[in-house]
């Protein structure tokens, strides 16, 4: 009998196992030939690992390795010597001796992924996306979420957070509205959940503190840059809270070590895609009805919609506080109770408004948050006096029958985050998978 008992060493090294190796060292290395560039005499195998590039070349004489058997697109394990070389990435390449190919491409790649942008437009590179990421600028865009998803979970745990897991099918809806794609459940109706909003809150009298980073499901029929039908959510909900400010203080400070722990592990992707960390150290906030005042007679726009900010004024909030106060964010405090969910709290001082706010990122909405009702008594009579019945939510509000401490909390759109650090125009290019109104596939 055998076991398996301890990770055995691979006989390639890893990327960093390249780099640390002595000149003269003779290495197996494994990755997919990014390109390939026949210079006469000599060729250069550029080969693509998760951490970079590595350049091999391979001189025609003195090697049995025929170039014509190495294309674009295929996986190789390499063995060869490592030499100094300046212009290569990294100031050092590897002599190839030995070629061993562990599956071929089957044509010529039908994009041009070695390209330092792909020449293409939006469209063909989703419907060619796991060829379109291949490319590295396309790739370091993800590997920057990564690092925002990663910040949000260690940020957290370091607080006292637990990672929960809620269901995305369910009876009922957390926010309400016609926007719901509906489905039958083993001939119930089912609902995809637009937000783990409800179980958030309810275990909040479990484990205090709670987040979950999940996909969430808007059946909304948009066709514009910010908008997806499927998008992943970061999401806390706190308990014992003072007021709805220590939620923005929360968030805040998630942002600072985000972008901290981007800095300081990410800095390739960084310089790759230049992009430049926004300043977090202080963010304004701003009551709703004050901010439409600000950029009504600055920018002289008519205020049509007292409910809600609509894209331009969103646009013209973000320009206002990059202009007068030098930030690319701001908190957008006490939206009106008319355009809120039912369980958020109104402001005792003036119930037309509630306890909760935006966060808009460079002029576009990136969070939604707040303080929720935490009395039976307050959250039954205000879905009564919503029209609305208790009707698939008899357990939810059970939790608050039997107590809940003050709490509060928010939902941070990860694909508009990440679009908006990137400099993107389209969410869709923050989105490994997109799914819109057209798109279903890949």
């Amino acid at each position: 009998m055998e076991f398996i008992e301890v990770m055995r060493e691979k006989t390639a090294v890893d990327f960093e196992g390249f780099l640390l190796a002595q000149e003269d060292a003779f290495l197996c290395v494994e990755g997919a030939v990014h390109s390939v560039r026949d210079m006469g005499e000599i060729a250069f195998v550029i080969l693509r690992r998760r951490e970079g590039l590595i350049q091999t070349v391979l001189e025609k004489e003195g090697t049995d390795v025929e170039l014509s058997g190495i294309r674009e697109g295929d996986f190789v394990r390499v063995k060869g010597t490592v030499k100094p070389e300046e212009r290569a990435p990294h100031g050092r390449e590897l002599k190839i001796r030995e070629v061993t190919h562990l599956s071929h491409a089957n044509g010529p790649l039908p994009l041009a992924i070695d390209k330092w942008k792909l020449g293409t437009s939006l469209e063909a590179k989703l419907d060619r996306r796991s060829l379109s990421l291949r490319n590295l600028r396309e790739r370091a865009k993800f590997r920057i979420q990564e690092g925002l998803v990663r910040g949000f979970r260690d940020f957290l745990y370091g607080q006292g957070f637990t990672e929960i897991h809620t269901p995305k099918i369910g009876a009922k809806s957390a926010e309400g509205g016609a926007n719901l794609f509906k489905l039958a459940y083993f001939h119930k109706p089912a609902v995809l959940q637009q937000s783990p909003q409800l179980y958030k809150q309810m275990m909040v009298g479990v484990f205090d503190r709670v987040f979950e980073t999940g996909p969430v499901f808007r059946a909304e029929k948009h066709n514009t840059r910010r908008h997806l039908n499927e998008y992943t959510s970061l999401d806390f909900e706190m308990g014992y809270i003072e007021g709805f400010l220590d939620i923005c203080e929360m968030e805040t400070e998630f942002l600072r070590y985000a972008f901290e722990l981007l800095r300081r592990e990410y800095d390739r992707e960084l310089r790759l895609l230049k992009i430049e960390l926004p300043d977090v150290s202080r963010i304004p906030y701003v009551r709703f009805d004050e901010a439409k005042r600000l950029i009504s007679e600055k920018y002289e726009r008519r205020i049509r919609n007292p409910f809600d900010l609509e894209p331009e004024e969103e646009e013209l909030i973000g320009r206002y506080f990059q202009e007068e106060y030098g930030t690319d964010f701001v908190f957008v405090t006490h939206y009106p109770s008319k355009k809120r969910p039912f369980y958020a709290m109104d402001d005792p001082e003036d119930e037309r408004f509630t306890l909760s706010f935006d966060l808009l990122y460079k002029g576009l909405e990136i969070t939604t948050g707040g303080q929720r009702i935490h009395d039976w008594e307050a959250l039954t009579k205000k879905l009564e006096k919503r029209g609305m019945t208790a009707d698939g939510l008899e357990q939810y509000l059970d939790t608050f029958r039997y107590g809940m401490p003050p709490h509060g909390g928010l939902g941070i759109g990860l694909e508009r985050l990440t679009m908006q650090l990137l400099g993107e125009d389209n969410v869709r290019e923050a989105c490994l998978f997109p799914r819109d109104m057209t798109r279903l596939e890949p």
